[in-house]
């Protein structure tokens, strides 16, 4: 198998809930969350220029103007490709996506500037653009490159098929997914097995599933869950999220969750996770439990 050119920490932490879509921490709040969380030794933030409505980068970049001591402790991810209608692009008139190459790099551009600093270590596309064309993206991931304001480029949501026709014009190393005990697509549509083959990284975004599985439901996917799940916690002596992250982290594809929480007390717990080691058999128990159906 390929080695990867980046490497992350154990869990990235997604700053979407961070600003305006979620806990509007302030500057000083803010910092101590990324300071507690580079005492866990995470040290990827995972940003979107879309996110809070193209504020949050701005936000974390008063930061790290005001502590540029963090920016080389930490690594940068951002996307771009997303158009939101919003007050703040009032240029945009339906959502749409874009992956011209003027955009991303006019993307990136903004990004480098709200984020206060010359260097993205990580530039995704965050949707598939169904207009894309791969000699485009290319050439503008070439000049980001070759400029050196960004280190290195990924996909977000693309589909095995997407990404090799795109990762067969520039190297990707990233894939940022939807996958979780909820979300079982890319155990079987050929994404992780891809992932694999080219020693490319996947991050998962939603690892618990949006939290649905915590919830009261009738719902019998997420009841065979919780019943099997809880079991399987109880005798381990942990948590049922921590469970459901292991059972992410077991895969031999070296899954990176994402995670969207605010609060560096539940980063912590998280981080337990890493210690619990499922076996095989209680893996493909939570697998039956999330389809209700014993494998062929």
């Amino acid at each position: 198998m390929a080695t990867s050119p980046i490497s992350f920490s154990p869990f990235v932490i997604g700053t979407m809930r961070l600003g305006a879509w979620g806990a509007q921490m302030n500057t000083t709040q803010l910092e101590a969350f990324v300071e507690g969380c580079l005492d866990l030794g995470l040290n990827d933030f995972d940003h979107a220029d879309i996110y809070g409505h193209y504020t949050t980068e701005a936000e974390f970049g008063k930061l790290l103007k005001q502590r540029p001591d963090l920016r080389q402790k930490i690594q940068l991810t951002t996307k771009s490709g997303i158009k939101l209608v919003s007050d703040n692009r009032p240029d945009h008139h339906i959502k749409s996506y874009d992956s011209s190459k003027e955009h991303i790099i006019a993307s990136a551009e903004k990004s480098l500037n709200y984020l206060s600093t010359d260097h993205i270590d990580l530039l995704l596309i965050h949707r598939p653009d169904y207009l894309m064309d791969p000699h485009e993206i290319a050439e503008a991931f070439d000049q980001l490159r070759s400029s050196g304001k960004v280190l290195h480029f990924g996909v977000s949501n693309f589909t095995p098929a997407q990404f090799e026709l795109l990762h067969s014009f520039t190297p990707l190393v990233n894939n940022q997914i939807e996958a979780s005990i909820m979300h079982l697509n890319p155990f079987e549509d050929g994404t992780l097995l891809q992932c694999q083959k080219h020693g490319i990284k996947a991050t998962a975004w939603s690892p618990l599933g949006g939290g649905t599985i915590f919830q009261e439901s009738d719902d019998p996917k997420i009841l065979r869950i919780q019943s099997a799940g809880k079991a399987m916690a109880k005798k381990h002596g942990v948590q049922l999220d921590q469970l459901l992250m292991a059972w992410l982290l077991k895969h031999p594809a070296g899954i990176i969750p994402v995670l969207g929480t605010s609060k560096l007390e539940r980063v912590k717990d998280t981080m337990k996770a890493l210690d619990i080691q499922l076996s095989r058999e209680e893996w493909y128990t939570l697998w039956k439990a999330s389809t209700g159906e014993e494998i062929a």
